[in-house]
């Protein structure tokens, strides 16, 4: 059976603070776990004002505190922001506060300009290139599989379960001969995703950490009472997917009722495209869609992701769908 996992990305919503955005993070995840979700994640973004978690393993000590089985985890962190030494004591105090129950999602995008790489003090571009070396090292400084001059404590002997983001057929590659499982990100990057998958599975090789492929796919998925509602509900996330299109990115703005058709024709087919791994609707029309996808992926679990200006309005919709899927698998 698939399981299901929420992806946040601690929205701040216009007229909103960050204190409340990370309440609402932890509310989520009190549902996502009563809902049985497996997994909550939080993705990792740097001088945006309408996203809160920059620092992903801070975020992720306050969902874990809040919260008592469900898997914590990063969606994820970009690996040449930082050093792996710096990741391994991070998600080791992870571990340690919670036991059996971290992930941590490495992703190689820099995904930085000037002025963040200078506040950073790093070349994100030539790091990006030490990628794979990279990582090879943050499990040797979790596992102890590789002899290193240092050992990170917290870190060494940690429990965590690594995983290889990605959005094209490098992360794809690197997680199949390091034996990692895989997550696609199809909620924002849906081009190479067929492709992707079937580079993963077909190049694996088994690990200590994995034995077969394992794959997890992110997607949308905006339910409610009516299609009309459900619209409504996601064109928060479109507007923002609109805004950081055309170089103007914010806070997280209400949503607008037919916003979609009220876009020239060029934003429009945008957002259609962005929106291939996407689920919008009544439950059933969600669930339904959530179905097909899983069809066409074959994956072993879906990550559902989704932003949207009410919190509690997120949260229904995550009820709905997890309930509606339930049934479709009953």
């Amino acid at each position: 059976m698939t399981s299901f996992s929420v992806l946040d990305l601690v929205p701040v919503r216009e007229g909103g603070t960050i204190g409340e955005a990370f309440a609402a993070a932890a509310s989520l995840a009190r549902k996502a776990e009563a809902l049985g979700c497996k997994r909550f994640w939080v993705a990792e973004h740097h001088a945006m004002e309408g996203i809160a978690g920059g620092a992903t393993s801070v975020v992720l000590a306050h969902i874990g505190n809040a919260t008592s089985t469900i898997r914590i985890g990063s969606g994820g962190i970009m690996l040449p922001n930082h050093t792996p030494f710096q990741i391994a004591e991070q998600f080791g105090t992870l571990d340690a506060l919670f036991p059996g129950r971290v992930d941590l999602g490495l992703g190689r995008a820099p995904g930085a300009g000037p002025e963040l790489q200078r506040a950073l003090r790093k070349d994100l571009h030539a790091a990006s290139e030490y990628f794979p070396q990279d990582v090879v090292e943050l499990r040797a400084l979790l596992t102890g599989d590789v002899d290193l001059p240092i050992k990170a404590t917290p870190g060494f002997g940690s429990q965590i379960e690594m995983w290889m983001l990605g959005s094209s057929l490098f992360g794809a590659q690197l997680a199949a001969k390091l034996g990692l499982p895989y997550a696609f990100a199809a909620h924002f990057a849906p081009d190479h995703l067929d492709t992707a998958l079937d580079v993963y599975r077909r190049g694996f090789q088994p690990s200590e950490a994995l034995a077969k492929p394992h794959v997890m796919v992110a997607m949308n998925a905006f339910a409610a009472d009516t299609e009309e509602a459900a619209r409504t509900l996601a064109s928060s996330q479109q507007q923002s997917f609109v805004a950081l299109r055309t170089g103007n990115p914010g806070k997280l703005l209400p949503p607008i009722e037919g916003y979609t058709e009220s876009l020239p024709s060029q934003a429009q087919a945008m957002l259609a495209h962005v929106g291939q791994a996407s689920a919008v609707g009544t439950p059933e029309t969600v669930a339904s869609q959530i179905e097909a996808f899983i069809g066409r992926t074959g994956a072993d679990e879906i990550m559902l992701c989704g932003s949207t200006f009410d919190p509690e309005a997120r949260e229904r919709s995550l009820e709905l769908t997890i309930e509606a899927c339930a049934k479709i698998a009953d």
